[in-house]
Formats: structure tokens, sequence, C-alpha cells
């Protein structure tokens, strides 16, 4: 059940995606012929008035179809509604709405939360830390054999009292460390774990492990106070998401050598999003609303085959004075899909591998 909520997830959030695409065409009175969900071969098809809605064999995302080169269509090349024929302004709300329905999403579904669960009003605190995620497998704390979901209850012999201090004191032993062997002893599946972990300096020369940390226990929550409170909080953590992840993606970006193991493809992320639904399904919500927002921020990136891709062809366009030739943006437009649907089973292969389950049976 919780990786059926977590495909369920990512393909809601597919469907939010292209559906802002198909309806700021429709809206416009713009020609619209294909709603896909996946690529590749049809599974599942519908043909309605105007629109062929189908289901394709490859998850990795969806697209809206247009008429503009369809050979078969038989709406004559110079009709207005047709999307090449219609102002840049048009074609540019068309292009960035799939985006824009992702952020509305997100905070939808934050505000959602916050309404359904209510707001934070205090923690229950246990012993340790809890280890959400560890970022990559070459990082010192996979190599100790540090995994997902551990709760680290001792660093270096001290152990870690229920409290909000303890994520400090575990990451100052943890900083102090570099360098040197660290005895740590975790909580895994109610069993003790002894570990050695050996922190990598950082440009300060302060040690790092590569895992993400979160207080272990559970939140408590009351009945929010109005809708301005729910409105108001959904949009201090909207803001606080979209902020982090951009400056995820610019770290990515500019120091790619050293986290380009962080690049999680759709397993790791149903895995992930699995493992938040078991342990705590309110938090299913925050979830859908991270992914949510990385998926407007891919999508906006000025790459071939996304979005941001077809935007920049107009801004080239706009500047121009004319259309960049047809041949020339198909190429670029089929070579980006080529390389991101690579990537994509790339990511798919390696996140597999990586799955514990699929470990354990390798062993």
């Amino acid at each position: 059940m919780p990786v059926l909520a977590a495909i369920a997830v990512l393909a809601l959030l597919i469907v939010v995606h292209e559906l802002g695409h198909f309806l700021a065409a429709r809206l416009q009175g713009i020609h619209v012929n294909r709603f896909s969900i996946g690529f590749g071969p049809v599974l599942l098809r519908r043909q309605g008035s105007q629109t062929e809605y189908a289901i394709r064999a490859f998850p990795l995302g969806g697209f809206v179809g247009f008429p503009d080169d369809d050979p078969d269509s038989d709406i004559p090349e110079d009709d207005p509604d047709l999307l090449r024929n219609r102002p840049i302004l048009d074609r540019a709300i068309v292009m960035s709405a799939g985006v824009i329905a992702n952020l509305l999403f997100a905070y939808f579904v934050l505000a959602l939360q916050l309404g359904v669960t209510g707001v934070p009003a205090d923690f229950n605190y246990e012993p340790g830390v809890a280890i959400p995620q560890v970022i990559s497998t070459d990082s010192p704390a996979a190599e100790a054999g540090m995994r997902s979901g551990d709760v680290v209850l001792k660093v270096g012999g001290q152990q870690l009292e229920a409290s909000g201090e303890s994520i400090l004191r575990f990451k100052e032993a943890i900083e102090e460390s570099a360098g040197e062997p660290l005895e740590i002893v975790v909580e895994r599946n109610s069993t003790i774990v002894p570990l050695t972990v050996t922190p990598e300096a950082d440009s300060e020369g302060q040690g790092k492990i590569g895992v993400q940390l979160a207080p272990n226990g559970t939140p408590v929550y009351r009945r929010p106070d109005g809708l301005v409170q729910i409105v108001t909080m959904a949009a201090d953590r909207f803001q606080n998401i979209l902020v982090g992840t951009v400056s995820g993606f610019y770290q990515l970006i500019t120091n790619f050598q050293e986290t380009a193991g962080q690049l999680a493809g759709p397993v790791k992320i149903v895995e992930q999003g699995a493992r938040v639904a078991q342990s705590d399904a309110p938090s299913l919500f925050v979830f859908a609303a991270v992914i949510s927002i990385n998926l407007a921020i891919i999508n906006i990136l000025p790459l071939p085959a996304l979005d941001g891709g077809q935007l920049a062809f107009l801004l080239l366009e706009g500047m121009r004075g004319k259309p960049v030739p047809t041949h020339i943006q198909d190429g670029v437009m089929q070579s980006g899909l080529i390389l991101l649907l690579g990537l994509g089973i790339f990511l798919i292969v390696r996140d597999t591998v990586q799955l514990e389950v699929f470990q354990q049976f390798n062993r």
C-alpha cells in the first residue's frame, strides 16, 4: 500500500502538469489533439470530440499534443487556432502553464495538509536522531553501513537523549571528527547495530557523512485558528521548500561532480514516498508538494524537450522577429528527448540496484 500511494502521488503530479498545458490551450481556443500520460505504446485510449486521451507504457512523464504538424489532421494550416499561428504570448502561456500548475498544486497541498491534520503545536521527542535519507551510495555514511530510516542512538559513546538538542550534538560530533573513525550505534527495525563512520572533511575542514537529519519522535497537532493561519503557514512552507529546492539545483549545477549522486529517478522517489507513507501518512502531503515543486523547476530549465526549452525558442523568436526553423527545433527537441529518456532509464536501473530489497536478494 505505501508503494501504491507513492506511485499514485507521482501519477497525480504528472496529470496536474499536463492538465495545466491542456487547460491553458483549450481556454484560449487552441486546438489540442492529444493528452497522454507516459510515453511509448498506448495501453489505454479514449477518443473525445477533439482530443485523444491515452495512458502509455513508460510512465516517465507525459505530453499534450497539438495538430500543427500532424499529417493526418484536417485542420487548415492557416487556421488561427493552431498553436503555431498564435501570438508569442499565447504560446508562452501554454508552455509555462504546466510549471504554474505544479506550483499552485504544491501550495494547495500544503494548505490542505494544515486544514486536515492541523498546525504543529508540540513534538513528542524520543531518544536518538532520525536519518530520513542517506544521500549517496559513496558517502561515508553509506560506506559505514548506515541506511535510510536508521535512528542514531549513540555517537562517540554518548547517548542521544529525547531532546531537540540531539541533532546539534550529533552534528557537532560529526563536524569535529573529520578524517577520524567515530563509533555510532543505530536502531534499525528494532535491532541495535553498532557502526564506525569516518567523516570526510569539507572545504572548511569540518566533517560530513552525507545524510539528512531529523528529530526522532512524532509531532503533535492542533486545530488551526482559522483560514488566515492556514493560508499564511502554507505560504511560508511553500517559500521555504521553493527556496531550498532552487538552492539545491544551483549547487547541483555549480558543483555537479560532488552532487550528481543526489540525482533521484522514479524508483528512488517512489521508495522515499513509500517510506514516508508508511511512517507518517500525513507527511505524504509534504512529499507531494516537494516533488511537485521539483517537477516545476526541472521543467522550467532551458533544456531541450522541456518546457523551458520551448520557452527559450519563443524568446529567440521574439528577438529574431521570426521563428527558429522547424527542422532545427525538431532536431534539438528529439535529441533532448532521447537524452532525457536515457537519463531516466539510467536512474531507474541505478536506483533499482541500490534498493535494499534488491541488495538483500543478491547477497
